[in-house]
């Protein structure tokens, strides 16, 4: 898929997803933005800027417009969908449940399918709780109106979360990935390795 490598960061709504997306762009350098002081601002004109100047800027505008049209693309042409589950909490953590939902109504808006993958550097034997996290994700994405999924269970192999993740992801093809920042941030999942792991969009959800 042409847009890998993009993250996208998007509110908990799961009813507006097209509204949601926000792109982000660089700006200006600070030897460009120092020429423009509070005297001169008003009569700066397109003339003043260097020609090399306006034709990067060109380029970067062509090249925001093609990231924002494959960020749309992207609500629109997955058919599979990766779920990862990182958290131990039996009945799933607040971001889990964010992202199962999320999941669920996006699979069921688009007509896609959802593969959940349970993630655990801890043998199943370890958890004992762990036929009761099972349960959790089949009565979350239930309740988001998605009854079938497959599941992946990758328990006690060492390998960090992102690169299983990644390897799932190009195995089966998916087209993107959701999941909520709450992995992150508990150092469950390293940021610094997604772009390089996961080759289809991931969808982040913020708490």
């Amino acid at each position: 898929m042409a847009f890998a490598h993009c993250f996208l960061t998007v509110p908990a709504d799961t009813t507006n997803f097209h509204t949601a997306t926000s792109i982000l762009t660089r700006p200006f350098s600070s030897s460009v933005s120092s020429s423009f002081s509070s005297s001169n601002l008003n009569t700066c004109r397109l003339s003043n800027f260097p020609k090399n100047l306006r034709i990067r800027d060109k380029a970067s505008v062509k090249a925001q417009a093609s990231e924002a049209s494959a960020a749309a693309d992207a609500f629109t042409n997955f058919k599979h969908v990766l779920l990862p589950i990182t958290d131990r909490n039996p009945y799933l953590s607040e971001g889990s449940r964010q992202a199962a939902a999320t999941a669920a109504a996006m699979a069921k808006k688009y007509g896609a399918d959802i593969t959940v993958v349970v993630i655990d550097e801890k043998e199943k034997e370890a958890y004992p709780e762990h036929e009761t996290q099972l349960a959790s994700i089949r009565w979350h994405l239930s309740e988001g109106g998605y009854q079938e999924f497959k599941l992946l269970e990758r328990l006690g192999e060492g390998s960090k979360p992102t690169a299983i993740i990644g390897e799932i992801a190009d195995d089966m093809n998916l087209d993107m990935v959701v999941m909520s920042m709450e992995a992150i941030h508990s150092k469950h999942v390293d940021a610094n390795l997604l772009a390089e792991f996961i080759p289809c969009p991931v969808l982040l959800l913020p708490l």
